[in-house]
């Protein structure tokens, strides 16, 4: 039973992590035992958990299954020691973090809030820019990046996800009249983000997949300047759910396509392998994950 509850935290971390590379590199094994210990897994109970290809991994309905009583049974077992550590000792240090500008507007404040009340002994230090920082030589403990990371030598996590709205000004909209597709904004005009790629997947309720690039002659590098040039009419954009419903409530912006879904952005935090503050670096990752929004 032992080996088995340890096959199935592998394969927890491997669908956590993205890819076999990068659950290896966070384990400290090698991708091919990572592999291999999935695969025995699947032999093992005789079904499928993991479509494989050369780009991605994605779950199949037993291993969707199988993940949700996995993550149950890998929290429980952490709720397990950070109870038995409170009783020692109260966690304490210095922790310096880098996120995206644009995660202030997102239910990440909640959770990095909530932290900071429950282990009120960790000084924080954050620094906010839509621009990724080096965090080895800029001296960063962990890094919150959003969208679909590369392999790096650096440890990983997933902590959730960020949803996202396409928004325009109502009078821009007025102007052009409600579009029914996706397709029909590839006449507008489109403020970028120039951190992202020029294009916007869009998928409708029964699962129909838009690409819309659409035109754009202006682009900025912060998700407030989009929201800023969007709600004065130069076009329409994407940005945080949070923020968009900023604009909607006040009347500044419109959500369009409300039958149709953006792809959501996905939140890791990433760290060194080797850090002075280890220990409260990984007590801060395990919370993002385990409190917040997946």
């Amino acid at each position: 039973m032992i080996n088995k509850l340890r096959s199935i935290a592998i394969f927890s971390t491997v669908v956590d992590q993205g890819t076999f590379r990068a659950a290896a590199t966070h384990l400290g094994l090698a991708p091919s035992r990572v592999s291999e210990v999935v695969s025995e897994l699947e032999k093992d109970l005789g079904v499928t958990l993991l479509y494989r290809s050369t780009r991605q991994l994605s779950l199949t309905h037993e291993g969707q299954q199988l993940h949700a009583r996995a993550l149950e049974m890998l929290r429980a077992a952490e709720d397990g020691l950070d109870a038995v550590s409170q009783t020692s000792s109260e966690p304490a240090g210095a922790l310096r973090v880098t996120a995206p500008a644009y995660t202030t507007q997102t239910a990440l404040m909640d959770t990095i809030a909530g932290f900071a009340k429950r282990y009120p002994k960790i000084d924080l230090s954050f620094d906010f820019s839509d621009k990724p920082r080096e965090l080895i030589r800029d001296g960063f403990d962990v890094g919150i990046r959003a969208g679909w990371l590369k392999d790096s030598e650096l440890l990983t996590r997933n902590i959730g996800h960020a949803d996202r709205l396409v928004v325009a000004h109502p009078d821009y909209i007025a102007a052009r009249g409600l579009p029914e597709h996706p397709s029909d904004l590839e006449r507008w005009d489109w403020v970028r983000f120039s951190l992202r790629p020029a294009t916007t997947e869009m998928t409708s309720k029964t699962g129909e997949v838009a690409t819309v690039l659409g035109q754009s002659s202006f682009a900025v590098n912060s998700a407030d300047a989009l929201y800023e040039f969007a709600t004065r009419g130069l076009g329409v954009t994407v940005i945080p759910e949070n923020m968009a419903h900023r604009g909607i409530e006040r009347g500044d912006l419109q959500h369009l396509l409300p039958e149709w879904t953006v792809k959501p952005l996905g939140l890791h935090a990433v760290w060194p392998n080797r850090t002075e503050r280890q220990s409260v670096t990984q007590l801060f990752v395990r919370y993002l994950a385990e409190h917040g929004e997946h």
